[in-house]
């Protein structure tokens, strides 16, 4: 397999988890809008909860590093932009969980904006579970591999 089959194949498996994640954690966010504010008090009430999310969510985020560095084409720059952001959302969570808190607040309170938010991330999770669950039948290679195995030779 060449490596920018690799990179695709890569690129398809990440999509099948982050897009329908984004998808469904966006919709039930919206559905649940009024619900956020008790659940955000409730989430930094307590100490170590924002402490093991933040460890088990900086071990989801260094997975996709660590495994999908690839910067070309949309579904590929999303995926590894989507890992870093990951990081970045984690290591808030373990040094900076005030701030953290504070600005979720903030965004809750912007009702318009955080719905407007959770929407575009949930269509981008939309368009990664079509990149991930898709049929690959357009593939050159696919087509290539298939067409010199039907061909029998003349006898």
């Amino acid at each position: 397999m060449n490596t920018s089959q690799q990179v695709h194949d890569s690129t398809r498996m990440f999509a099948r988890v982050l897009g329908p994640f984004l998808v469904i954690v966006d919709v039930a966010a919206v559905l649940r809008a009024s619900d956020m504010r008790t659940l955000l008090s409730d989430f930094s009430a307590n100490s170590a909860w924002p402490w093991m999310s933040g460890a088990f969510i900086l071990i989801a985020g260094l997975v996709v590093v660590a495994l999908h560095q690839h910067w070309h084409g949309p579904a590929a720059i999303i995926v590894s932009a989507l890992g870093w952001l990951i990081v970045v959302r984690a290591m808030f969570l373990l040094f900076f969980p005030d701030t953290l808190m504070s600005l979720a607040d903030s965004m809750i309170g912007a009702t318009v904006w955080w719905v407007a938010a959770c929407v575009v991330a949930a269509l981008i999770g939309a368009y990664l579970t079509y990149v991930g669950w898709a049929p690959d039948h357009h593939r050159p290679a696919a087509h290539a591999m298939n067409a010199s195995r039907d061909v029998t030779p003349a006898g």
